[in-house]
Parts: C-alpha cells; structure tokens; sequence
C-alpha cells in the first residue's frame, strides 16, 4: 500500500517536472530577436530640469527612440542586441511679474541595448546612449526690455535599463529607468 502511494507521487512529481520543463522552455522564447523593429513613445516622470518655484508653465518630457535587433544569443539564446536612435523634448516657462524666461531642451542620442528575457511576454534590456542636448532659452516680458536668447549645448551620454509588457504580439507597455529627457519613461512601445 505505502509503495503504491510511492509510486503515484513519483509519477505524480515527474508529470509536474515535465510540465514546468515545457513551461520554461515556452518562457526562453525571446520577446525580441534580429530583424525585429521597435518604436517607444513615453512621457517623463522626476528630472532637475526646471525645478523649484517660479515655474507658471511646464511641457512633461516626452521621448520617442527606434530600436532594431541585430543580433541573437548575445550571451545565450535569452539575450539579443539591439541599436537604434533617441528623440527626447522638454520645456519650460519661468516667470515673474511679467517677465521671465523660457526653456527648452531637445536630446537626439544613439543607443545600444542589451536584452535578456526573464519570463514570457517581458521583454528587459539595459544600455548605453550617446547624445546631443540642445538647449535654448528665451527671455520674455517688458521688466527689463534686454530681450537676451542663448543657447548651450553638448554632447552627453546615459545608462538606462528597462523593460517591456507585450499585451499582444504588436504592443506593449513600457518603463525606463535611467538619463534621457527624464529619470522614468512611462509609455507604449509597437514592434513591427
């Protein structure tokens, strides 16, 4: 009786084994692989540029960037590479009994971007952006009628990590953490 019930647990165990085999054998099917092409469309949360009081108008950062796959098994057959382009946009209008300044910065970047999928449908990834931040203010208002406008810009570089939620083959959710226009990203990414 005792070897009986040993028996159907045994079976019992290796079906269960065998299932979660098959399960994570369905999980190691990468999210994204060579020749795929990304578009991410995100808005920025949390950043140091224009901060504190004074502030009557500011636009969220907001960010686009283009990714393409160009190599699998990057370090298994989990991991790809892919490279791609960075657009990042925020403004911001400082004011003062009518008299005040205007902001804006605009990044272009490249980026290189490691992925490496830990469960089904997420896609993760961590990488490297270089870049051009153009910067631009403007004065406004009659207080002192000097009417000055600059500009300053230069090159700049960032780490991010992120990752992916496909709800379809097509579209996903997606949040970055790191340096571009803004420390989070929140947005949707479609893969085509």
């Amino acid at each position: 009786m005792i070897q009986l019930n040993l028996i159907k647990m045994k079976k019992t165990l290796t079906l269960i084994v065998a299932l979660c085999g098959f399960t994570i054998l369905g999980i190691s099917q990468n999210t994204f692989k060579k020749g795929d092409k990304i578009v991410n469309a995100g808005i920025g949360f949390g950043n140091i540029l224009y901060s504190g009081s004074g502030y009557t108008s500011k636009t969220p950062p907001i960010s686009l960037s283009f990714e393409m796959g160009v190599k699998d098994n990057l370090f298994d057959e989990k991991s790809s590479l892919g490279v791609g382009g960075y657009i990042g946009y925020a403004s911001a209008k400082w004011e003062y009994a009518g008299w005040g300044w205007k902001y804006s910065n605009f990044i272009l970047g490249v980026r290189g971007v490691g992925h490496y999928q830990l469960i089904n449908k997420l896609d993760t990834y961590t990488g490297l952006m270089l870049g051009y931040d153009i910067i631009k203010t403007k004065e406004f208002g009659t207080s002192f009628g000097y009417n000055y406008s600059a500009s300053s810009s230069g090159f700049i570089w960032a780490w991010f990590a992120g990752g992916r939620y496909y709800f379809t083959d097509k579209f996903a959710a997606m949040a970055e953490i790191g340096y571009g226009v803004a420390y989070l990203n929140l947005g949707i990414s479609y893969k085509f």
